[in-house]
């Protein structure tokens, strides 16, 4: 009887339909809200390109409208790790200006790091190879496969991951 491995993918997409949304509900409080009254507050989103801008009168604003957009985006169920954040930049009209990247795959060097820790965990028939923006992790036995989703369930990567097409 052939023995026959299993395997998993650790992915990181964001839905940015979800995303969208989470900015056009955002800007509808800005223009309902009272400390935003006659404000320059924008946010927009390039689907293109996967990235939003953020453009408000002062910093302080700006870090207001991104608690906000953060708010929208938990309640639609989209990581707010899944956000690169860009730096502040002052813009055109006395503004300030945020660009925030949003992360569709593993990027090459957190894969690397993914790989590494489930190397460390010293489990003999599992291996792990990144596929363009994502990992695959195959092993024998569905409990190594188990435990691995576990150990990096617990570590930090600082990015959204997604266990997917388990079999």
């Amino acid at each position: 009887m052939a023995s026959k491995s299993s395997s998993f993918d650790i992915t990181s997409t964001t839905n940015l339909a979800e995303v969208q949304n989470a900015c056009n509900q955002t800007m509808l409080e800005i223009r309902q809200r009272f400390d935003f009254k006659g404000s320059k507050s924008q946010v927009e989103i390039d689907m293109k390109t996967a990235e939003v801008k953020i453009i408000s009168d002062d910093t302080h604003k700006l870090n207001s409208v991104l608690d906000i957009l953060k708010g929208k985006l938990v309640k639609r169920k989209v990581s707010i790790k899944a956000l690169e954040y860009g730096n502040v930049e002052t813009a055109s009209g006395d503004t300030v200006r945020q660009n925030l990247k949003i992360q569709q795959g593993i990027p090459q060097e957190k894969g690397k790091e993914i790989v590494k820790q489930i190397k460390s965990l010293g489990l003999k028939k599992i291996q792990a190879q990144i596929m363009d923006d994502q990992v695959r992790v195959t092993g024998k036995d569905k409990d190594d496969l188990q435990s691995v989703i576990a150990a990096l369930k617990q570590k930090d990567f600082q990015i959204d991951m997604t266990f997917t097409n388990y079999r």
